[in-house]
């Protein structure tokens, strides 16, 4: 566990390799708690070659030191579902950041770096790991939910809306309280990250926030809004954010593992009838939620009650 005990470790090398029944079950109880009472934890043995993963954050920091002329040259092209490509969030908005993304190696909507020359081989030889390592974590959620086998990879059959983002968080001035990206949770099923020596990423617990310390090789893992809602809250969507360091940048990746854009997600009816109460959340389509948290995320609200909360969120009639 982390250093406060709260965020578990779980080894899945038997979920690759095949065998060892008693590590699968041990690992599938540890997840089912953490998903249950943090929204969050560790995974170790994840299947992404951890060579392929120093490389990438290698060439993430040779990419972001780059002018930003050159970094504008792979600027977002108008028609994907989010935007693509290089983007920078910095003054006046309150998360100071800048960003690369990418759908899968084989989308129309990429728009690639040219630099560092083998930047793009390397992003397209890294995400199909992050996909099978979805597959492989959606199916022991299922499992741990104890819906119908192979229920979620049915329902969220579709892969074209997962992306990859690689960051870069601008050092903290002294005056400046250093959040990089504030509190949020993610809109989508599955997120994984992994981050640089520096750290920075926290969780809020118990009215409390808890710093993820980074580790070499490990990939942390938390649940999105879409398995909160199916599950009726069963599952948590934890809230977290990242501090920035005082004269230091953070860099790090993250993977959303997505839903298909207009598929329409509410509580599945085994988390409402076990109960005897009617759903804690009413149902959107995951495409208009995911455009108003984009839209948020780059057009800030001035008033807080104009925040997306998934529990307030319906699509209009």
């Amino acid at each position: 566990m982390d250093k406060d005990g709260i965020i578990p470790t779980v080894d899945l090398p038997c979920f690759f390799r095949g065998g060892d029944e008693n590590g699968k079950k041990k690992a599938k109880e540890l997840i089912g708690t953490a998903c249950s009472k943090y929204g969050f934890f560790q995974v170790v043995n994840h299947g992404v070659p951890l060579e392929l993963m120093a490389r990438a954050l290698e060439l993430s920091k040779a990419f972001f030191e780059y002018p930003v002329e050159e970094k504008l040259k792979c600027s977002p092209t108008p028609g994907a579902p989010v935007p693509t490509g290089y983007l920078c969030k910095s003054e006046p908005l309150a998360d100071k950041n800048e960003h690369l993304l990418m759908f899968s190696p084989e989308s129309s909507f990429n728009v690639y770096p040219n630099n560092p020359p083998e930047y793009k081989q390397v992003l397209e030889e890294i995400f199909p790991h992050f996909t099978k390592l979805g597959l492989v974590l959606e199916g022991i959620v299922n499992e741990c939910l104890g819906l119908p086998p192979n229920f979620l990879k049915e329902y969220n059959h579709d892969r074209s809306w997962d992306f990859l983002m690689a960051l870069r968080y601008f050092p903290a001035a002294e005056t400046e309280a250093g959040i990089g990206k504030s509190a949020h949770e993610d809109g989508n099923c599955i997120t994984f990250v992994f981050q640089d020596e520096v750290g920075g990423l926290e969780v809020h617990h118990d009215g409390q926030w808890i710093p993820v310390a980074p580790k070499p090789g490990v990939l942390i893992v938390n649940i999105g809004d879409v398995i909160q809602v199916l599950s009726n809250d069963r599952f948590k969507s934890a809230t977290h954010r990242v501090v920035r360091p005082e004269g230091r940048s953070r860099h790090s990746y993250t993977f959303f593992y997505n839903l298909e854009g207009e598929k329409w997600v509410e509580p599945l009816p085994q988390f409402t009838k076990e109960i005897g109460k009617t759903p804690k959340y009413r149902g959107f389509v995951f495409k208009e939620y995911l455009e108003l948290r984009v839209r948020n995320r780059f057009c800030p609200p001035s008033r807080p009650e104009d925040l997306i909360h998934i529990t307030h969120y319906t699509i209009p009639s």
